[in-house]
């Protein structure tokens, strides 16, 4: 199974557009939300062309292959609206012998998650700034940046895991930014 990965779209129609673009470029089975899809919350600037009415037609779209878990700005009127489960705190998944812990990051986060053997993968966004690390556990956590909002001095950024290969890319172009090997964890 291939995943594109994406968290904190935070109702951007204009990102979740090229994210979109991204789907169609990539061999993709799933796309994988990590939450905060439709409002930008009290913390966050507006993103460009917050128009949550048309990320919801967008994911809508998408809905037989999204795999989504609820952020802290996701609330149940957002699942009235949705045509895919979104108030999951969390959804395991196996992927090249690995298991991985998909999450937001407001509940549990790279610190606080449940038992994982060394090698297992923490997913998640809320903090808007991409990670590729290694914990002193031996879990990895991995965070994909934020789609709308990136914070950091990051960019707009999503992930690919694809036949094996997790690649940190840019929003705008596709480009890698950063890339690891599953089976070299």
């Amino acid at each position: 199974m291939n995943y594109l990965i994406a968290s904190d779209l935070h109702g951007s129609a204009y990102y979740t557009e090229l994210l979109l673009e991204r789907w169609e470029q990539t061999p993709a089975d799933r796309l994988l939300l990590l939450g905060d899809l439709l409002y930008h919350g009290p913390r966050n600037d507006l993103p460009e062309v917050y128009a949550p009415k048309r990320v919801i037609e967008q994911l809508n779209r998408l809905s037989e292959v999204i795999l989504a878990c609820r952020g802290n700005c996701d609330a149940e009127v957002d699942q009235m609206v949705l045509n895919f489960p979104l108030m999951s705190d969390y959804v395991m998944l196996e992927a090249a012998g690995h298991s991985i812990f998909m999450t937001h990051g407001h509940v549990y986060d790279e610190n606080r998650h449940p038992y994982l053997v060394p090698g297992s993968i923490i997913l998640h966004g809320h903090t808007h700034i991409p990670a590729l690390q290694k914990q002193a556990d031996g879990v990895w956590y991995l965070n994909p940046g934020s789609v709308a909002i990136p914070k950091g001095g990051s960019q707009h950024s999503y992930m690919t895991l694809i036949d094996g290969q997790l690649a940190l890319r840019s929003l705008q172009d596709g480009s890698i930014l950063q890339q690891l090997n599953l089976a070299d964890l």
